[in-house]
């Protein structure tokens, strides 16, 4: 099983910065990829970044240029730098990892609890 467990989240002025970090702990041979989703008041869940174990990112158009996801694959760590935040940034969150559990065992996926980010003045 893995555990992600996010940090970092809470009240940033339009225009700041805040930083969210995840932390996979657990019994695990290998996390793959490792991404940010978010939920807005009364929208779905969506991507807002990815990043592979070799460093490959993807990013969403509404936030290219202005997030930066980077992991350090030594502490199992993922991280979200949030710049030039807007208040359509405001949703929960959530740190998604692709792991495998053991050699020869399939992979799964797992999910942090999710942290809130509130981008008002």
């Amino acid at each position: 099983q893995v555990q992600l467990v996010e940090s970092g989240g809470g009240l940033v002025q339009p225009g700041g910065s805040l930083r969210l970090s995840c932390a996979a702990s657990g019994r695990f041979f290998r996390i793959n990829d490792m991404a940010w989703y978010r939920q807005g008041p009364g929208k779905q869940r969506e991507l807002v970044a990815a990043i592979t174990s070799g460093g490959t990112t993807n990013y969403a158009d509404f936030v290219k240029g202005r997030f930066t996801i980077s992991r350090d694959n030594a502490k199992n760590t993922v991280y979200l730098q949030m710049n030039s935040a807007k208040p359509e940034d405001t949703a929960v969150y959530s740190c998604f990892a692709a792991a495998v559990p053991a050699p020869a065992v399939a992979g799964a996926v797992y999910w942090g609890q999710g942290t809130q980010v509130t981008v008002s003045s």
